[in-house]
């Protein structure tokens, strides 16, 4: 069984483009040419060596003694946090900007959340000499205080949306409705496997790099490629998608995607999407999502402002749905928990997002012999202000 996208940009029932007339020469001119593009040997090379010399890349594949010892298990985190910008967002941008630049694209856009995906696109525009224009929801703006400073400080204009939630869904619907005012000279730099084909699967193979360096370096530390289990954290799911990508076919792995429960999937204070979804279409592409039953989009509440999301990648609402994946809630609280309970016996400071991820130690019982792989998306400097409300309760 293969789980890659089909030539018109479906994962079974999900996928697609569904997209206002105007941005369809800009979509369809994106699908056409990003594959041929990124194949060629001077963008595969030039995308290699940034990832190596600018980024950092390959990242750490560290076992987690301390971590190990606590769970009775063998667990391997996956170091993107100690990638340049701090998490693995990176990986994508510099994807998506080669192809930018060579579609002759002057003027960059972009939508973010807790403000990685934003900085990554700032430092790679600034790198590139590029316009940068990054829509950020006014919550996030005030939560993602390090993030926003650091995306002005690269030269990119930060844009706040003023509308529904003011988190990351309303940053995208400001980035789609500037993509359809400038068609001509934009180029809108997703930055999860959402929106419409071909950015899932375009976004998915710029992130897959993840898990091709983890089948390598397993090889190296255990003797074999593959572990018994793969945990990421899941809003749109780009770092979860690179983690899979080369796994998907491989029944030996288990998927464990954890999704940000907020209050509780009971609450109204949640984006736990694959429990409280439905089919519906969001941003251009059919998917899971929160939604009335007349097909209005309910309001999603996490702690994490990645996670913040009412939706889920066609790619995984396809695995949920065949079975191939299983998905954990994570509550606000599980997550600040797991974020200390790291901080204090491995050093390591993760990403509220990443936190998501380690809370599935708590709720999954992995035998003694199992390895254990966890994506460590993101480093936990941009949510300081909020662990700092904590510190006298832990």
């Amino acid at each position: 069984m293969s789980y890659a996208v089909d030539e018109k940009g479906f994962y079974g029932e999900f996928g697609g483009a569904f997209i206002p007339e105007m941005l369809y020469p800009n979509v369809e001119e994106l699908r056409t040419k990003y594959l041929e593009i990124s194949s060629q040997p001077e963008f595969i090379k030039e995308f290699n060596d940034l990832l190596r010399y600018y980024v950092g890349r390959p990242t750490p594949l560290y076992f987690a003694k301390n971590l190990s010892l606590k769970y009775n298990t063998k667990i391997y985190l996956k170091r993107e946090d100690l990638n340049h910008t701090g998490a693995h967002k990176v990986n994508n941008t510099i994807g998506q900007i080669l192809l930018a630049e060579r579609m002759g694209k002057k003027r960059i856009i972009a939508e973010t959340g807790a403000g990685q995906h934003g900085v990554a696109t700032a430092t790679v525009c600034a790198l590139k000499g590029l316009q940068c224009i990054v829509y950020m929801g006014e919550v996030d703006i005030a939560r993602q205080a390090p993030n926003v400073a650091r995306m002005k400080m690269l030269g990119a204009e930060v844009r706040p949306a003023k509308s529904g939630s003011k988190t990351l869904k309303d940053a995208t619907n400001e980035a789609i409705r500037d993509w359809i005012g400038n068609p001509e000279d934009t180029f809108y730099i997703i930055g999860s496997v959402v929106g419409p084909h071909p950015y899932p699967d375009m976004v998915a193979r710029f992130q897959s790099v993840i898990s091709e360096e983890i089948k390598k370096q397993l090889q190296d530390q255990i003797g074999r490629e593959y572990p018994e289990y793969l945990l990421a954290c899941v809003g749109g799911g780009s770092n979860a998608a690179g983690t899979f990508y080369h796994y998907l076919d491989d029944l030996r792995v288990q998927l464990f995607m954890a999704e940000a429960a907020g209050h509780g999937v009971d609450t109204d204070k949640s984006a736990a999407t694959s429990i409280l979804g439905t089919s519906g279409i969001i941003h251009g592409s059919r998917t899971l999502l929160m939604q009335t039953e007349d097909g209005q989009i309910i309001e999603p509440h996490s702690i994490s402002a990645g996670l913040d999301y009412p939706g889920i990648g066609p790619l995984h609402a396809h695995l949920l749905k065949m079975g191939r994946a299983k998905s954990f809630p994570i509550t606000d609280k599980e997550a600040v928990d797991a974020s200390f309970m790291l901080s204090r016996i491995e050093g390591i400071i993760p990403a509220l997002e990443s936190a998501h991820a380690l809370s599935i130690l708590e709720k999954y019982t992995f035998s003694k012999d199992e390895v254990v792989v966890i994506n460590l998306s993101g480093r936990g400097d941009k949510d300081l202000d909020t662990y700092m409300q904590y510190l006298d309760k832990y």
